[in-house]
């Protein structure tokens, strides 16, 4: 996610995701709630979100600095959320994420407290960010969290642009922030905390002003350059480190697709399943985003994502009903055939495998 907005060893939904995992049996409305990542405002969960969770109808909660008065009161309110999700169709823990990538993006209080760049330039930047991807691990466990939205794999380009404003970026050079990158995920996952590689396939070309959670953004790169420069990094996440999931941008890449990536099949099926051989969790940018503003409702761009790929529905507008709709949008299309029973189902089962595997962290 924007700035402003937005395991271990094996990376169990990569390596298993591929594997056919027979799903409890639930209603349409159960079986796309799995999908959705809700939010809310406030420091109570309100109960509209705690009646969906009873009921089965969440796949996990994104927790924003709004959310957060200290550890021991996040941690007392995930407790509590998972407590009710046992009841559910699904047994295992529910997905709880932040943005906890360091340096000014930093949900929690504390680690990991260097940014991207900071590591990037460290006297021993691979121990930095080893230590960075361990520390971030302990503090979201610690927190009650398992889902960590970092890290950032995205090569900028020039000073000042928009995920160099932040310090988000390790370096330009592609080599080094795929092996950053790296050694962030393996030692944050050995925590037991699933890691998300984000942007894909890159935001490092965007402009200062280029934000996608504000504005539609198209990034003119060439086909050639997209792949030897923005996704390089992905190689080392997916088929070194095994990250657990990959979070798709809302830019459009002219070079691929003119949809946003997050919407686009021949990215997120073409580019990053077939072409990278990513197995695990795909997970979207925040569904509110300005970047959208062309494609509809709400429920319209749930539909449209789960159709280009997408396993996970992030509703970041700190509103249970935006969680609703997308929900209620997925269920109908599901219904009446729009979206494909069977993909529909895989992807649930690679949400589950996740749940699973971060429930024996």
């Amino acid at each position: 996610m924007g700035a402003a907005a937005s395991i271990t060893g094996t990376g169990p939904a990569q390596g298993g995701a591929g594997a056919p995992t027979a799903l409890p049996k639930m209603t349409l409305a159960q079986l796309a709630g799995q999908r959705i990542i809700y939010s809310y405002n406030g420091l109570t969960p309100p109960a509209r979100l705690k009646n969906l969770i009873r009921a089965g109808k969440v796949g996990g909660v994104i927790f924003f600095s709004g959310n957060i008065q200290s550890r021991s009161q996040i941690a007392g309110v995930i407790s509590n959320l998972q407590q009710l999700s046992k009841s559910s169709p699904v047994h295992e823990p529910l997905l709880m994420m932040t943005d906890q990538e360091g340096g000014e993006v930093r949900r929690l209080p504390g680690a990991p407290v260097l940014s991207e760049k900071q590591i990037g330039e460290a006297a021993h930047p691979g121990a930095a960010a080893s230590h960075a991807g361990r520390a971030a691990g302990l503090n979201l466990r610690g927190a009650g969290m398992n889902v960590n939205l970092a890290p950032v794999l995205d090569v900028y380009r020039k000073a000042n642009g928009f995920i160099d404003f932040y310090q988000r970026s390790y370096s330009r050079n592609p080599q080094v922030v795929s092996t950053l990158g790296a050694d962030f995920i393996r030692a944050q996952q050995a925590t037991g905390i699933a890691a998300t590689a984000k942007h894909f396939p890159g935001l490092g070309a965007a402009t200062r002003y280029q934000d996608t959670d504000k504005r539609p953004v198209t990034l003119n790169v060439p086909l050639a350059t997209l792949r030897s420069v923005d996704e390089f990094p992905y190689h080392a996440a997916i088929n070194t480190a095994h990250v657990d999931l990959v979070m798709v941008s809302w830019a459009v890449y002219p070079a691929l697709s003119k949809l946003p990536a997050g919407l686009s099949p021949t990215i997120v099926q073409g580019e990053l399943r077939h072409r990278l051989g990513f197995r695990g969790v795909t997970i979207t940018d925040a569904l509110e985003a300005g970047a959208l503003r062309a494609y509809g409702s709400i429920g319209h761009r749930a539909v449209l994502a789960a159709a280009a790929g997408m396993d996970l529905i992030t509703c970041a507008g700190q509103n249970v009903s935006e969680g609703v709709a997308a929900q209620d949008a997925l269920a109908a299309a599901l219904r009446d055939g729009r979206l494909s029973r069977g993909a529909f189902d895989a992807a649930v089962a690679r949400v589950v495998a996740l749940r699973t595997a971060l429930s024996k962290g």
